[in-house]
């Protein structure tokens, strides 16, 4: 089983046709240079990559764009036209006061399977009280949550609200609750394994490509600033395949993954093993 953990699927034809609203999204998330996308094309690329099924992440800014960039309902849609493909991530808005109900509604009514966060967009951090009643219904839910760690190319977005280290509170006061801080935490790619050894709650993600290409940011990351040996020995339960589709090529990532010399049973755990134990299951 190949899990992609977190892909955008911001541009997918069935949620498409407005233009205002892909204008929106093309905007809010600084990717301008794609078009949209037809099922036959991602499954495509899918098949291409060695994807069985990929995790679709919901994003909401409303209180900056007056509605989510990609709604629940909208990846309850995606979820539906391929069930076997598709599992859905939730995102609420933790800064609009309804965030706490649409949370409830996307676990229980839509049965999605987690929750997406991306700090450094609303300018809050991970302690922030108002981030208190979302913590408390994943928990009930069991559900878990990717954050949006280290550097991002989202307009307005500060990388501060997703360093590593500002996350450690939260994976010390609540064990139960199951943490991703993706793409490495980079540049603080150290911090987070850090956190990784010292709390079996935090997970990371390797949708990570800031310069050169896939295959040699990754040698770079993990051959100089992690050890791979690290990853094979010691972190292994808690890194998961993430290409950070469509900023980032699925493909390539997953080549770059395979080019890196990992025992073939850590390579089962990232690509897949370790997003089913994450997400509690796939049921």
């Amino acid at each position: 089983m190949f899990i992609d953990i977190h892909v955008l699927p911001a541009f997918y034809e069935p949620i498409n046709g407005d233009e205002r609203k892909e204008e929106l999204r093309h905007e809010a998330l600084d990717i301008h240079l794609n078009g949209i996308a037809k099922l036959e094309h991602i499954k495509n690329q899918m098949r291409c990559a060695g994807l069985d099924k990929m995790a679709l992440l919901a994003i909401d800014y409303s209180s900056e764009h007056g509605e989510p960039v990609v709604s629940n309902d909208e990846i309850r849609t995606l979820v539906d036209c391929e069930p076997d493909r598709f599992i859905g991530i939730a995102s609420v808005d933790p800064l609009m006061p309804c965030a706490a109900d649409e949370l409830e509604r996307a676990f229980a009514d839509l049965k999605l399977k987690g929750l997406h966060l991306h700090l450094g967009r609303t300018h809050i951090m991970p302690g922030d009280e108002r981030l208190a009643p979302l913590y408390k219904i994943c928990e009930a839910y069991n559900k878990p949550i990717i954050f949006n760690a280290g550097m991002s190319w989202e307009p307005g977005s500060l990388a501060k609200y997703g360093r590593p280290i500002e996350y450690e509170e939260l994976a010390a006061t609540h064990p139960s609750l199951r943490i991703c801080l993706s793409r490495f935490g980079w540049p603080w790619a150290e911090e987070c394994a850090m956190l990784m050894v010292k709390y079996p709650n935090v997970y990371t993600d390797t949708g990570i490509l800031y310069f050169d290409n896939a295959r040699e940011f990754f040698d770079r990351l993990f051959k100089h600033e992690v050890a791979l040996t690290w990853i094979d020995r010691s972190l292994r339960h808690q890194v998961m395949f993430g290409s950070n589709n469509p900023r980032f090529e699925q493909i390539r990532m997953a080549q770059a993954l395979d080019g890196l010399g990992l025992r073939e049973s850590t390579l089962e755990l990232i690509k897949g093993g370790n997003a089913i134990e994450f997400l509690g299951g796939l049921d």
